[in-house]
């Protein structure tokens, strides 16, 4: 009509359509391990520098036994002898590996279940982050995490992280502890012969005892005196020695 202004249409807003919930559960999906990833990330990340406060075992323990023997000590608190004599006793190519000995790997699988393929890094990740046993997802989880961590961690840090909390009889977690439980010292302080029995009674430290040696700990240490010699002198303890 004349003199009047026609009024501009406001433009109609578009109904959102939903998704599908094959894209809804993928996009879901997507986010959750994205969210996942970065929380391994991070987990990863914090144990690289800080002390584990405890362990998923270690709270088992306890419960059980109503306390632990446990006291953190770094790297330069544990006599070299040591590190060397749990590399010889575990995983002689630790240097060598990156996360996994294939070689040992590989003869375990011609050796059927006479013997293990762990390497420490593996062991490292199972005792740090998940839990005991030999079920098929904790494996996955552990073989997805140890590269992680070997990527994250030098070869120090995981040495170190293993020797204080790794398992040295009921309720004796670490090297520290178990050198004053087993002869009455520090881990700093350990000679070769003690340092040889405490690796010599892993991975069974329930059944072997350290002061009290059996015959096959015995012989077993004095194996591991040997081993840990050869490494340092053939360079195999090179990337956890040193600053």
């Amino acid at each position: 009509m004349a003199g009047k202004t026609a009024k501009k249409r406001a433009p109609r807003k578009r109904k959102a359509t939903a998704l599908p919930w094959p894209r809804r559960l993928r996009r879901w999906l997507g986010r959750g391990l994205l969210g996942l990833a970065l929380f391994v990330g991070l987990a990863v990340a914090a144990y690289a520098v800080i002390n584990p406060p405890t362990t998923p075992y270690k709270i088992s323990e306890t419960r059980r036994l109503g306390s632990v023997s446990h006291q953190w000590v770094p790297m330069e608190a544990i006599a070299p002898v040591m590190a060397r004599s749990v590399v010889a006793a575990e995983d002689a190519n630790y240097c060598l590996h990156w996360g996994f000995d294939m070689g040992a790997i590989r003869d375990a699988i011609d050796e059927g279940a006479q013997r293990g393929a762990s390497t420490l890094s593996q062991q490292v990740v199972k005792n740090v982050y998940l839990w005991q046993g030999r079920s098929w997802g904790r494996k996955a989880l552990e073989a997805a995490l140890t590269p992680v961590v070997e990527l994250v961690w030098s070869k120090r840090r995981i040495l170190e992280v293993y020797l204080n909390v790794a398992e040295f009889d009921a309720g004796v977690f670490g090297v520290e502890a178990a050198a004053r439980h087993y002869f009455g010292t520090s881990a700093a302080d350990l000679s070769s012969t003690q340092a040889a029995r405490l690796a010599a009674i892993l991975p069974a430290p329930k059944l072997r005892s350290a002061s009290d040696a059996s015959p096959f700990v015995r012989q077993r240490a004095a194996a591991i005196v040997d081993g840990a010699a050869t490494i340092a002198r053939d360079g195999r303890a090179a990337c956890f020695e040193g600053g």
